[in-house]
């Protein structure tokens, strides 16, 4: 973590890692080998819940991600805090969140790190922020590779309608 910004990587995106700038809000997943890097709105839930928070007042972060990924209903969208609690040794803010969706989330936010060391998702799964160094960071870590392209997904779809394998749906009645 950077100030605003935070370098996810896991075995589950082994060829890339998740960009996160929680002040513009923006995540961008980055895949390094290949030069590309793409808007990561809802490609992981991760980018929504691993987002720099101000430990006094993390929802508005929360939520700005949310926002993101798919437009939110702000009445709907829902965070509150729910006690303290403690991962790896160390005091936490234990706040629910249950976005418009239904999706819902427990986060426990370190108030030093100014961030969330511990996630329980409504299925029961727990995702721990695990090798954590407080030291810093050299700041291309947290930004994109220089001679990397934006990768569009949008921009691929309308090369393929173009070509010769495009089946075009049928119309609906």
């Amino acid at each position: 973590m950077s100030e605003s910004k935070v370098r996810i990587e896991t075995t589950d995106f082994a060829d890339g890692f998740f960009l996160v700038d929680g002040a513009r809000p923006a995540a961008y997943f980055v895949r390094p080998r290949a030069k590309v890097f793409m808007d990561s709105r809802q490609s992981s839930p991760l980018t929504q819940m691993f987002v720099p928070v101000d430990p006094g007042a993390p929802c508005r972060q929360w939520q700005a991600m949310a926002s993101l990924a798919a437009p939110e209903d702000p009445g709907k969208w829902h965070c509150e805090r729910d006690g303290e609690g403690t991962v790896g040794g160390r005091k936490a803010d234990i706040y629910r969140i249950v976005a418009a969706s239904g999706a819902s989330f427990v986060g426990w936010v370190d108030r030093e790190r100014k961030f969330p060391v511990q996630i329980k998702t409504a299925d029961g799964t727990v995702i721990v922020v695990e090798n954590i160094r407080d030291e810093p960071q050299p700041a291309q870590s947290f930004e994109i590779p220089p001679g990397t392209r934006k990768f569009d997904p949008r921009a691929l779809i309308d090369r393929i309608r173009q070509s010769d394998v495009w089946v075009e749906p049928p119309a609906s009645e």
